[in-house]
């Protein structure tokens, strides 16, 4: 595979489901990880094995259904975890045990009540185990994003040492600047001895919405791997979402960086996600949200219809939207009128469009938003009806 191909990690079912209120059922999580499969996602992160009997049984059920990606289990640095996901993980043709420890300062004094060479030791000893049973081992350093650089890179030498094959730089609470985030990313690829044995992924979450661009700019300085969520779902406010670092990269062909997915898909993928957790997505949410190529302004209507690249630099169908919508509201001109007044069979001469403007202003001051059947109301109202069913 090429250096510059970009492994999409997956991580709905596992950091997306903790969302408050977002609890899957197994079924729910087979059909979504099947779609994950088709997508083209490299690795599906299933669930969290040790955390209940109905996680453990997800990522049983999982694994015996994903084709093509690697079905992944999350553990912590516990012995008991990794058996248990090495359990939940035997029917994967493609399995991967995620474990790993936090390593900021912060997490060490505060959450493990230890030092720096004990966190050292066990992120070794959780990794050697995993390997025993599974030949894949990706190792988190979790609160990466405010660890200091020259002790994560002892952590992962310590890690890749142990035989971990993926290396997780999180962000864990959202705090990197896309700048430090890069130079972190550029720093381990620059220093950690042994780092051409394993892959470098980018794990951002949302809490300052600086994740995908901590993630582009993780991969810009040499990270092969992203984990995401449809929609930016996750903990708090989320993580990065796999719709718009894969539509990132697509769009800047000058990186030369690609992924696997097969981007029709997206919009699709996006429905699935959001019906099955009961979640709603923001309508201004980037590629797949309501109005990601929705048009209101007269302004921007305008320069749609003459030549659809003046305001969309994506087209809606490589995303899986039929089209672009021209949206009618008090802020629309008379070429989103004319345009949208043709589409249900009314062809208006420009003296015709200035008396219907004039009567579809008094509509959309009254109404939020002009549908099809108004604008058979706002015509036949207007003092110019009769000319424009005689033409």
């Amino acid at each position: 595979m090429s250096d510059n191909n970009i492994k999409i990690f997956d991580t709905t079912l596992r950091d997306g489901e903790q969302v408050p209120g977002c609890k899957l059922n197994t079924e729910q999580k087979v059909v979504i990880a099947e779609q994950l499969d088709k997508l083209g996602v490299d690795a599906i992160e299933a669930g969290f094995p040790v955390s209940s009997p109905g996680d453990f049984k997800s990522v049983q059920a999982i694994s015996k259904i994903v084709k093509n990606a690697t079905v992944c289990g999350l553990t912590r640095a516990v012995k008991n975890d990794i058996k248990v996901a090495a359990e939940a993980l035997r029917y994967a043709s493609k399995p991967r045990i995620h474990t790993g420890i936090g390593t900021s300062d912060s997490h060490i004094i505060h959450k493990f009540r230890t030092n720096r060479v004990d966190i050292i030791q066990r992120a070794f000893d959780a990794v050697k185990y995993a390997k025993s049973f599974v030949e894949d081992v990706e190792f988190y350093a979790e609160d990466a994003g405010r660890t200091e650089n020259e002790y994560l890179a002892r952590v992962c030498e310590a890690a890749i040492k142990a035989g971990a094959t993926v290396l997780n730089i999180p962000d864990t609470t959202g705090y990197c600047l896309p700048s430090e985030y890069g130079a972190k990313i550029k720093y381990l690829k620059e220093h950690v001895k042994g780092i051409e044995k394993a892959i470098l992924s980018c794990h951002c979450h949302n809490d300052l919405g600086l994740a995908t661009a901590n993630s582009i700019e993780g991969v810009i300085n040499g990270a092969r791997q992203i984990e995401c969520t449809i929609n930016g779902i996750g903990e708090r406010a989320g993580n990065t979402a796999l719709e718009e670092v894969v539509m990132v990269l697509k769009q800047h062909p000058y990186l030369n960086l690609d992924t696997n997915i097969k981007t029709e898909m997206l919009y699709g993928m996006s429905q699935l996600v959001s019906d099955s957790m009961g979640i709603y997505t923001q309508p201004n949410k980037a590629i797949v949200g309501a109005n990601a190529f929705a048009h209101s302004s007269g302004i921007h209507q305008d320069g749609m219809i003459k030549n659809r690249g003046t305001y969309e630099i994506i087209n809606p169908k490589d995303v899986g939207v039929t089209e672009s919508a021209i949206v009618l509201t008090a802020r629309s001109g008379r070429a989103a009128l004319a345009y949208r007044a043709k589409n249900v069979g009314y062809e208006l001469t420009k003296l015709q469009l200035d008396d219907v403007y004039a009567n579809f202003l008094s509509f959309a001051d009254r109404k939020k938003e002009i549908n099809d059947g108004d604008i058979h109301q706002i015509i036949e109202t207007s003092k110019v009806y009769r000319q424009i069913i005689s033409a």
